[in-house]
């Protein structure tokens, strides 16, 4: 941060000054001193001139008023911004607000105690309300309108300062004997506030300032301090709030009178004098310092007196008022700035976020990449990229250091234990220092580098991408490894600055001592001794000059490889150059050229060559680049007004004498004079200057010398091609095509009938709509070509802003099937896509890629017969297993004799399986004809919920559906067999054909020669119940005793549960019986289950003999003979007649008279035909 003083205003009569308040809103500037002097003034910049912009632009008084109405002292004044009013006192107690109207003030109100003076106004932040406090105790709180909203009297104490806090809900009262006490908004008594930096301090002392900067512009830092309270023996603390228990302590060895925070409260003004180290009387000063404490630099005031100062609303200028004059310091903030690549990196705070805001604006493109950082300590940048220096956490001590690239995205971050106060960065290294050690980081970024930086990288790369050096010891072979154990120890030297370039890097200690290191391999150089503390160092571009600006802004060089002889006689290396410039806060030196450097010197920018200056230029930019004799600056004050909106008007270019006077000569004398002058100041850029004003005119042979002596291959090509035209006219629209005068060149080659030069030209700009506008204003050989090749480039640009509509036209006319494809996948017209794909020959190279997008989409037919013109069946199974088609895929695999399904289906299934979705694998396997593995699924299943003991109608439907599985199993491997036999062969004979196959074939499985044993079981089992309910007893029980077969299928228990049930019914006591005899011996029975059927066997037997009612031929013939006979599903009865009806599917049997009852049949129910 560098200030330096620039006006002064001195007030009529000598009246001395007592108070002054800047307008942070609107500008104005008042004042108020003896004999009822208030005077109210407004500095305007006078120029039209956008180079003079900020505070580079003089300043005129545009409003110089008077007030009348005081007629003593005139000692507090306060600006209300957000109503535009002006609170005034004297030392007779008057108060007036003043109001604006019609561009003058005027009173508005006025209240007089008549009891004591004013010590003291205060506005809230809002504006609604001013505290004033009188020196005998009175406390008035008002609103912006005048109303009264409280007072109190303070007894037994003498007020002198008061202060809203940020939120208005805070008030402190500054007493005269130094303590400070805290109300709330109401005028209730807090507390006493703890004074920690009066500790150990005697004698009376008084309060100088209390300054709380309410937050408009953000904090520097989450949680910063923003309460400065100062006394006037120079002791000072800094708050984070009214109840800081560790604030911030200064001791700024001065006699202070007043402080004020800046706009953003970064910076904090304390004014007051200081005992001169030469002479016995007071010099005024202002000292700046950070919120933390750290002191930015002291500004010395001419005068008997300071009495006060006030900051402008912007930040860049301070008034001070001293005696009888109001003197105007300007002030240039180190900003968070830095460029890279064409980009302006810049850091500013926000109300609404506890984040620095980086701004990555390409001043080229005119476009802003937004980043937010914590804890932003410093932007450094160099080429391409940028370093952003935080902190890591807020209560943890590491720090990291993040590559950036031009738009903000972060490549490789670094944590480090050492606090980077000062960062430099080169081609290949960041180095980043605190006050004992610096940190060297060999960073990779993908770039082409030359052959000499890869052999440095490598070499540096065993040695370790990361290494750290403590200041005070000269580096060793084994030293730099990363042990932060090191460097921990504190010096009595400190670093205070330091810079880099590919092969040097330059440290600065604050005793003067300048220590040089070489680079990539780290070693010290050299020491030098100077006579000044620096606060910038830079190098030039041979590192031969090393340049230095003080903590004062006097600049000096220092030439670091010069022999001289010393006092003694020895001989040294370095020497002090004899040039030295004061008050610069800014220089730069050229990247092409060792002697060449641009300095800011207040608001004036000098170049130098050979330490010769050239006139000055009026600006207040600070530096971007200097190159190729031309002058990049910023105007960072401007852009930082309204930092989320820069404007390309703030980025100015000035050009040094030399390029400037080579213009003119060209311009004004000739190209020979011109050429004789930039022969005898030689640079590149002039070359090439020379060399385009001799194409303009075409003196090619100038041209091409210039171009030789500039090194312009490009350049030296062209001309040898111009030499090679015979027509002036050509050479003339070549020469404008060259300059990037494109209409003119165009239009020069349409009236020479070149059409073909016209498109070729535009062809070489990417220009295709009007590529396309010439091919159709004429007729060529070519033509078709070129308007395909124009097409498919208009469809290309539409394709890449995403308009794929506009993009298929061109591509139609342009034939290109592949962009094509793409748009209608784009555009979802499917239909477009297969269209296009069976307009395509067999085999062509873009079918799998159509097929490839109709997978995406789940288009199976469509993907299948693309896969199939393109030869590729495998590709086409492989689509229809991963949109479930399996059928179709075992279709495919069939016709292509394809053996991969099988174990497909087999590792689907698995899966399915694994996530319990049974019936899902046995869709799957039987649509794709595995009938076998599914039937196996289903009977897997009807088994378990049998043992669940489910619905035996469910059970039932289970094994029904597991037995038709079979029965399809069966058919397929007939229709397998019947479709291989050739010959003769009759049907019989391939039927038992198949059947052998099937055997073979087919693995043992106890369901594959009784598939429908499961369903016979439960149907009949529902069947007897079924009957037995209805009434038909007999028919109940002959049913029943065919369930004694199913042992193995249903429980025994159930089995002959019912069967007892239904022969007791049927009062056949004899199977009755035998069935409870069978219950009793069962195993699995509990002994209280089998007693409590012996208890109801005994119970029924007492009253019946164990005998059936009926022996009959048939009761007889059931329990032994019935297996002889088939069995009607109907009824449960043995058929014994001739006429009955068979299924076509399960191949079970009904009886004749019964079968015309049932549409489908009872068992598997298949319909009746």
């Amino acid at each position: 941060m560098f200030f330096y003083l620039s006006k002064r205003i001195a007030i009529p009569n000598n009246v001395k000054l007592k108070c002054i308040s800047w307008n942070k809103e609107q500008g104005f500037i008042a004042c108020g001193g003896e004999d009822g002097l208030l005077k109210v003034l407004k500095l305007t910049a006078q120029t039209d001139d956008e180079k003079l912009r900020s505070i580079a632009a003089p300043n005129s008084l545009s409003m110089n008023q008077t007030l009348e109405g005081h007629s003593g002292s005139v000692q507090v004044v306060a600006w209300n911004e957000h109503y535009q009013k002006l609170t005034t006192s004297d030392q007779n107690g008057l108060i007036i607000v003043w109001m604006l109207y019609k561009g003058s003030w005027y009173e508005e109100m006025i209240n007089n105690r008549n009891k004591s003076v004013v010590r003291g106004m205060s506005w809230t932040a809002d504006g609604q309300k001013i505290c004033i406090v009188y020196e005998d105790g009175a406390v008035i709180v008002g609103s912006v309108d005048g109303n009264r909203i409280w007072g109190k009297d303070l007894k037994g104490v003498q007020l002198c300062h008061v202060a809203w806090s940020t939120d208005s809900k805070v008030l402190l009262f500054g007493m005269a004997n130094g303590e400070i006490h805290i109300f709330d908004s109401q005028g209730n008594f807090i507390m006493k506030m703890k004074l920690n930096c009066l500790v150990n301090v005697t004698g009376a002392i008084s309060i100088a300032g209390i300054h709380w900067y309410h937050g408009a512009e953000g904090y520097v830092e989450p949680d910063c301090p923003c309460l400065a309270i100062c006394f006037d023996n120079g002791r000072c603390q800094i708050m984070r709030h009214e109840n800081d228990q560790d604030p911030v302590l200064i001791d700024t060895d001065m006699c202070v009178v007043s402080i004020q925070w800046n706009h953003t409260g970064s910076v904090l003004a304390v004014a007051g004098s200081q005992k001169a180290a030469t002479e016995d009387k007071d010099v005024n000063v202002v000292q700046f310092y950070t919120p933390f404490g750290e002191c930015l630099g002291t500004l010395k005031v001419s005068g008997k007196q300071i009495s006060a100062l006030s900051w402008e609303g912007g930040g860049l200028k301070i008034a001070l008022a001293v005696d009888c004059f109001i003197y105007f310091a300007n002030i240039r903030p180190d900003y968070k700035w830095g460029y890279c690549s064409n980009t302006i990196v810049y850091a500013y705070t926000k109300p609404d976020r506890p984040e620095y805001c980086v701004i990555f604006w390409d001043t080229k493109n005119n476009e802003k990449y937004i980043k937010y950082v914590k804890s932003l300590i410093s932007i450094t940048t160099y080429g391409d990229f940028c370093i952003l220096a935080t902190k890591a956490e807020e209560n943890h001590p590491q720090f990291v250091l993040v590559l950036c690239n031009s738009i903000g995205t972060p490549l490789d971050p670094k944590y480090i234990d050492i606090v980077p106060l000062f960062v430099a960065m080169t081609k290949t290294h960041v180095i980043a220092a605190s006050k004992e050690a610096f940190y060297i980081w060999q960073y990779r970024v993908a770039k082409k580098l030359m052959a000499l930086e890869i052999n440095q990288m490598t070499r540096s790369r065993k040695e370790g991408r990361e290494r750290i050096y403590h200041v005070d010891y000269t580096p060793g072979s084994v030293d730099g490894v990363l042990d932060y154990s090191k460097v921990i120890q504190g010096t009595r030297d400190p670093i205070c600055a330091i810079t880099a370039s590919d092969k040097t890097l330059i440290v600065g200690r604050e005793s003067g001592t300048i220590q040089r290191y070489s680079l990539p391999n780290v070693g010290l150089i050299q020491k030098y001794s100077l006579t000044c503390r620096a606060s910038q160092l830079s190098l030039n571009c041979s590192s031969s000059r090393l340049a230095i600006i003080d903590n004062s802004g006097v600049l000096t060089f220092f030439d670091l490889d010069a022999r001289v002889t010393d006092s003694k006689g020895q001989q040294v290396i370095g020497e002090l150059l004899k040039l030295e410039r004061k008050d610069v806060w800014d220089m730069k030196w050229a990247k092409d050229n060792p002697d060449l450097f641009a300095m800011m010197e207040k608001t004036r920018m000098y170049v130098f060559r050979n330490l010769d200056p050239e006139e000055p230029i009026q600006t207040a930019g600070y530096i971007c680049n200097f190159e190729e004799l031309e002058i990049k600056t910023v105007l960072l004050d401007e852009i930082l007004k309204n930092p989320e909106f820069p404007n390309k008007g703030y980025i100015l270019n000035f050009e040094i004498r030399s390029l400037r006077d080579s213009r003119a000569l060209i311009e004004k004398v000739g190209i020979k004079d011109a050429s004789q002058f930039i022969e005898d100041n030689p640079h590149p850029r002039l070359w090439r200057l020379l060399a385009e004003a001799a194409l303009q005119k075409l003196s090619l042979y100038t041209a091409e010398q210039a171009f030789v002596r500039c090194k312009d291959y490009q350049g030296i090509k062209f001309v040898k091609r111009l030499s090679n035209l015979q027509s002036e006219v050509l050479k003339q629209a070549e020469v404008a095509a060259y300059f990037g005068r494109f209409e003119e060149a165009e239009r020069m080659y349409l009236d020479m009938d070149r059409r073909d030069l016209a498109i070729g030209l535009r062809r070489k700009l990417g220009d295709w709509f009007r590529v396309l506008q010439l091919l159709k204003t004429g007729s060529g050989y070519a033509d078709d070509s070129l308007l395909e090749q124009a097409h498919n480039a208009i469809g290309d640009y539409f394709a890449d802003r995403q308009k794929w509509s506009n993009a298929v036209q061109y591509y139609v006319q342009g034939r290109n099937q592949a962009r094509l494809a793409e748009c209608y996948y784009m555009l979802e017209d499917y239909e477009g896509l297969e269209n296009l794909a069976n307009s395509l020959p067999e085999n062509h190279k873009l079918l799998p890629k159509i097929a490839q997008m109709f997978v995406r989409v789940g288009m199976c037919e469509q993907t299948v017969t693309a896969f199939l013109k393109c030869n590729q069946p495998k590709a086409a199974v492989d689509a229809c297993v991963h949109l479930n088609q399996w059928d179709k895929a075992v279709e495919l695999a069939k016709n292509h004799s394809m053996k991969e399904i099988g174990s497909l289906l087999a590792r689907y299934a698995a899966h399915l399986l694994e996530k319990n979705k049974t019936l899902d694998a046995i869709e799957l396997y039987r649509k794709a004809n595995h009938f076998y593995d599914a039937a196996k699924l289903m009977f897997k299943i009807a088994d378990e919920e049998a043992k669940k003991r489910a619905n035996p109608l469910r059970v039932k439907k289970l094994y029904v559906l597991s037995a038709l599985l079979i029965e399809q199993y069966h058919e397929q491997m007939k229709s397998a067999q019947r479709g291989s036999m050739t010959g003769k062969s009759s049907e019989a004979s391939s039927a038992l054909a198949g059947l052998l196959e099937e055997e073979v074939l087919s693995p043992k499985s106890w369901f594959m020669d009784n598939a429908w044993r499961g369903a016979e079981a439960y149907h009949f089992f529902l069947l007897a119940q079924r009957q037995l309910y209805e009434g038909y007893l007999d028919t109940a029980l002959r049913t029943a005793l065919h369930l004694r077969d199913f042992e193995d299928i249903i429980p025994a228990i159930e089995i002959y549960s019912l069967l007892a049930l239904c022969a007791c019914a049927n009062r056949a006591f004899g199977i009755c019986s035998r069935a409870f005899f069978k219950l009793e011996s069962l195993e699995s029975l509990s002994s209280e289950q089998k007693q409590q059927y012996e208890d109801l066997a005994l119970e029924i037997f007492i009253k019946n003999t164990p005998k059936d009612s009926r022996n009959s031929e048939s009761d007889s013939f059931l329990e032994g003979g019935e297996g002889k006979l088939p069995t009607c599903i109907a009824t449960g009865s043995p058929i014994s007649e001739y006429k009955f009806w068979m299924c076509s599917v399960c191949k079970h049997c009904v009886l004749a008279q019964k079968i015309s009852n049932y549409n489908f049949c009872p068992l598997c129910h298949s319909p009746v035909g």
